[in-house]
């Protein structure tokens, strides 16, 4: 059997093609080679196996062409009515044609329906307009590129394809054509990324676009950017402009664009573990928190216990504690930061964490400078998060807490539950519904004071995340548009798809964006998070012990 039997003729309506099989069941065209396929049958032949019949096929994927001559996506898979006993057509490595090497194209111009043969080179440069790659005749004499080429398979002396013809000059004496390379043809059919050598272990890709494919079909495709970010780390190639409309988008790009070889492999890490319901993030026993607790020290309304400590290894390290007035307290934890960090294992992702009492819990911990030298926000330096001191120390509620982390490790994300500005829901009618729905993440339109009782029932219900504006809406009348209402909206939609363990980051970088822009009109100004993960803490919750000076 010749091993170029894979060489299609297509048929749709008064269009002529070619086409090249990929697979037992799938040839590559041009989609304005079978744009009629809506009202017309296309028909598919395989000039070099005889004993093949005309086989009918359907347009199971289309680039996205719009019609025009210079308009891209201009490619279609058709799935064949039968599989057929021919071997696919094999791939070069991309960009194999440059160097001036001599390019084939097997097309079927009028008058040749068993075919010609026409002989080309890539012009060296760039691509046109990132899509094509242009064709030049090797010599001024035998077949130029002509209808009936359009889908053809460009391939080496070899045999091996380096893309696909889409258009020809047009002119008579003019020997010019397009092809799509076999990197822009994977933009559009992700499926190719499985056999074409890109310097990706075989193996890895087809793990990989398998496991996009089981993601697609049981609509648990995530967050593409995010999975993305894991794979290439921070250091590798930032998101293109837009991000990723697709995790299929996003693993093509992987492969074509990311030079690290190991990178398509986490990909595929990552996504197997959000697949098979392990935790889609940095699980949070790897948060190495910085603890900082305060507590009314019963010597006057004016003093507080402070202790600082670090975890490492799940022990807890204590770095200082002190009694002092509550105007002293930023100075202290300022001065102690630096040494709990020292306490951490190099490689430990830090959490600074504030354990307040519930009236501090509106304090803002994140805008603190960082020292009298370096005005850089806690909030902009660290992850930072605040937990309300009750409820870190009831073993019932760190009980149903471990509960909800549990089904929270397998979430893309959260639904915020909402509680607006000026609620007239009663308190226990807040109850019900968190209940009701296992609620994981509430946003508040208010700070604390301004809705006391709701606020005291998502802590007590519980509900593992709170996010409020600490200067929101102050809860009553006021002129205008609601300035609670629209932080929830734009905290609903920067939320979406976020898993819950990544919110401290996440947060971070919200913070980070505020600061950088005008603070006063970032949404995000004086975001307050309240984060609680009871295994970050592995020891039971102790009191403040009797201080020691440091």
């Amino acid at each position: 059997m010749s091993t170029t039997a894979w060489h299609a003729r297509v048929v749709c309506g008064s269009e002529v093609g070619a086409g090249f099989l990929v697979s037992a069941r799938h040839v590559l065209t041009c989609a304005h080679v079978v744009r009629q396929a809506g009202t017309d049958p296309v028909g598919v032949t395989f000039p070099n196996s005889r004993h093949l019949a005309g086989l009918s096929a359907v347009v199971a994927v289309h680039g996205g062409w719009q019609g025009g001559a210079a308009d891209p996506g201009d490619l279609a898979v058709l799935e064949l009515s039968e599989d057929v006993p021919l071997a696919p057509a094999r791939f070069a490595a991309p960009g194999a044609e440059r160097g001036g090497r001599q390019l084939v194209a097997y097309g079927f111009p009028r008058g040749y329906d068993e075919g010609m043969l026409a002989s080309y080179r890539a012009l060296p440069g760039p691509r046109i307009s990132d899509e094509w790659v242009q064709l030049e005749a090797l010599t001024g004499h035998g077949q130029p590129l002509a209808a009936g080429f359009s889908g053809a398979a460009v391939t080496l002396e070899d045999g091996s394809v380096v893309g696909m013809v889409t258009a020809v000059a047009g002119g008579r004496d003019v020997r010019v054509g397009r092809m799509l390379p076999t990197e822009v043809m994977a933009r559009y059919w992700p499926g190719l990324g499985e056999l074409v050598p890109t310097g990706h272990r075989p193996e890895t890709l087809r793990r990989l676009y398998a496991l996009v494919r089981r993601a697609e079909a049981q609509g648990r495709a995530g967050d593409a950017n995010r999975l993305y970010g894991d794979a290439v780390g921070a250091f590798g190639p930032p998101l293109p402009p837009g991000g990723f409309a697709s995790l299929a988008a996003a693993a093509a790009y992987v492969q074509w664009e990311v030079p690290e070889p190991e990178a398509a492999a986490r990909l595929a890490d990552r996504l197997e573990e959000l697949l098979d319901g392990a935790v889609a993030a940095q699980p949070p026993a790897a948060w190495s928190p910085v603890v900082v607790e305060i507590d009314h020290s019963g010597e006057g309304p004016g003093q507080v216990t402070v202790e600082v400590s670090a975890y490492r290894d799940g022990r807890r390290r204590p770095v200082g504690t002190r009694r002092l007035p509550r105007n002293a307290v930023r100075a202290y934890v300022q001065q102690r930061l630096d040494e709990a960090a020292d306490q951490l294992a190099p490689d430990a992702e830090e959490l600074v964490t504030f354990v307040l009492p519930r009236e501090w819990l509106n304090e803002p911990v994140a805008q603190w400078e960082c020292s009298a030298d370096d005005s850089t926000p806690l909030g902009c330096a660290y992850p930072l998060v605040v937990t309300d001191r009750a409820r870190h120390r009831s073993g019932r509620l760190r009980h149903q807490l471990r509960k909800k982390w549990q089904k929270l490790d397998a979430s893309p994300g959260a639904d915020v539950h909402r509680v607006e500005c000026g609620s007239r829901e009663r308190p226990g009618g807040l109850r019900k519904r968190l209940w009701d729905s296992d609620a994981h993440l509430a946003g508040f339109a208010v700070p604390p004071a301004s809705a006391a009782e709701h606020f005291a029932v998502s802590l007590t219900v519980p509900v593992p995340v709170l996010l409020w504006r600490r200067t929101g809406c102050p809860g009553t009348g006021h002129d205008g548009p609601c300035a609670g209402t629209v932080f929830l909206d734009e905290l609903t939609a920067s939320l979406t798809g976020v898993p819950p363990v990544e919110l401290p980051r996440h947060v971070q970088k919200l913070r980070l964006a505020a600061d950088a822009e005008d603070p006063d009109g970032h949404w995000a100004r004086e975001l307050q998070l309240l984060w609680d993960d009871p295994r970050c803490f592995p020891e039971p919750a102790a009191s403040l012990h009797t201080p020691v000076a440091r």
